[in-house]
């Protein structure tokens, strides 16, 4: 179900062409560990489909975006940290520090994390 944008590490992710063990793998979303993490808990939930940001997501995709927390919700309590606390954030465009352009969704906790995780 991915539809692949040429050179997205996402949806390369995604294709099996860049090995990640994942999280979760489910039919509209796959979830992972940043590989940069700015928190002892630090988790990617991305659609297969690429979607480059919020700005691009259609009525037709909630189902999808909405699952994306549903995911997070699940995987905070798996790692431990939905009851001491974990931020959700998603990034759109540059001025906001998105990096990729392929919608994901970040699960920090683990550690007091304030207004930012930097």
């Amino acid at each position: 179900m991915s539809t692949e944008n040429e050179g997205c590490i996402f949806c390369k992710i995604i294709a099996g062409e860049v090995p990640t063990a994942l999280l979760y793998e489910g039919e509209n979303v796959v979830a992972f560990d940043d590989i940069n993490p700015q928190a002892p808990v630090h988790t990617l939930i991305i659609p297969r489909t690429h979607i480059a940001s919020m700005n691009d997501v259609s009525l037709q995709q909630d189902e999808i975006i909405a699952r994306m927390f549903h995911v997070a919700r699940d995987i905070a309590k798996e790692k431990g940290v939905d009851q001491t606390g974990y931020q959700l954030l998603i990034r759109t465009g540059r001025d906001a520090g998105q990096e990729v352009d392929h919608i994901h969704l970040h699960l920090t906790g683990g550690k007091e994390l304030g207004m930012n995780i930097g």
